[in-house]
């Protein structure tokens, strides 16, 4: 809505979204962290806006309009992509059944390392995409490496014959989930691309009762200059759990510990339906310890990035420790079968616990020294 004529046939419910709280979307504890990007409405913007309302929702004078809206470009939520990537051919979603992930390798062609400052994924039909990750799979890695480029696959089973795993990879490059806006990143900072590098689509679709086809894209904006500093998405997960029948609070832990001093600048929780609640502390080297976002009640319609209004140092040994709570009960309206015991898994009816987060650091430094096999815990 970005004109008065738009705003007007939905003022009442305006009204009334604001006044429940429902919208803007936004779930964290005022009393935990400061966010660059927070949404919620203080008192006095919503007293306003309720008075508009019941006032007869007039238009204002024109002298005190605001300038114009600045012009989107079509489709996209950041500038105008310097390249776009799309999945090779229209994936065909059936009209019902379970599907697993679809994953495929799009090359990027690139003959030199690239920096990007803002990434967008964008279904060209949102109704049946659960979610989208793409990885980056640059030219030393081993990930999937005997699949071929430009061909839909499922991931093959693992040496104990099991597919899913809560050891994610460490080259998240950008994702998409409802209510998730595209990654711009602050002027000076950027995420590496490296020549020869390969993209990674990981595809989650559900059928909603009727056949479609789904190309997604993915957009790059590129860094006019090398950055100073680099954006990596990582993340603390536990894939061992297993909530018992019934049981409406049950908690699943994780952490990460930072092998070398970076600065925290993200937090994205990532649960299904029966995510309850979801909380983000760090424990420093010298033993404090402190929240830097609460989320009590976590809505999984809504996936969300928390981006910190002021970077946090994180000395060399600090742990970023995630604690997530569950609702398997009947009294979860979400709950799609409160009588059976839950693990992880890929479908939206099995659960999963990811504490992902944006660390930044030297754009000289390696990523690898950041991470190692030992930095993820789970308890």
């Amino acid at each position: 809505m970005l004109t008065y004529e738009d705003t007007l046939p939905w003022a009442a419910a305006m009204r009334m979204v604001v006044t429940r709280k429902i919208m803007p979307p936004w779930f964290a504890d005022p009393r935990y962290g400061h966010f660059a990007n927070e949404r919620s409405l203080s008192a006095d913007e919503i007293r306003t806006l309720v008075a508009w309302v019941n006032g007869g929702a007039r238009k204002g004078a024109p002298e005190d309009m605001p300038p114009p809206a600045k012009d989107f470009v079509q489709g996209w939520g950041i500038p105008a992509p310097d390249v776009v990537f799309q999945l090779p051919k229209p994936f065909s979603v059936p009209a019902a059944g379970v599907l697993d992930y679809q994953y495929v390798i799009v090359p990027t062609g690139f003959t030199e390392d690239k920096w990007v400052q803002a990434l967008e994924v964008r279904p060209t039909d949102r109704a049946v995409v659960h979610h989208i990750i793409a990885y980056l799979r640059e030219p030393s890695s081993d990930y999937f490496k005997d699949q071929k480029p430009g061909v839909f696959f499922i991931a093959p089973p693992k040496a104990d014959g099991k597919t899913d795993t809560s050891a994610l990879p460490s080259d998240f490059l950008v994702g998409y989930a409802p209510g998730q806006p595209a990654e711009i990143l602050r002027s000076g900072e950027g995420k590496l691309i490296k020549a020869g590098s390969d993209i990674v689509f990981e595809v989650h679709y559900t059928p909603n009762g009727k056949p479609t086809t789904d190309q997604t894209k993915l957009g790059f904006v590129f860094s006019k200059s090398v950055p100073k500093e680099r954006i990596l998405t990582l993340s603390a997960s536990n894939g061992t759990f297993k909530i018992p029948p019934g049981d409406p609070d049950y908690e699943v832990d994780a952490s990460f510990e930072v092998q070398k001093s970076v600065k925290l600048v993200g937090l994205h929780p990532h649960m299904h339906s029966r995510g309850k609640s979801f909380e983000y502390r760090l424990t420093f080297p010298d033993g404090k310890t402190e929240t830097i976002l609460s989320v009590p009640v976590y809505n999984w319609h809504w996936q969300l990035w928390y981006n910190l209004a002021d970077p946090i140092d994180l000395p060399q040994g600090t742990k970023i420790e995630c604690t997530a709570h569950f609702d398997n009960s009947p009294n979860n309206p979400e709950n799609p079968d409160p009588t059976k015991p839950v693990i992880w898994g890929q479908q939206s009816w099995d659960e999963m616990m990811v504490g992902f987060f944006n660390l930044k650091f030297d754009a000289a430094m390696p990523a690898k020294e950041i991470s190692s096999p030992g930095a993820v815990h789970v308890h």
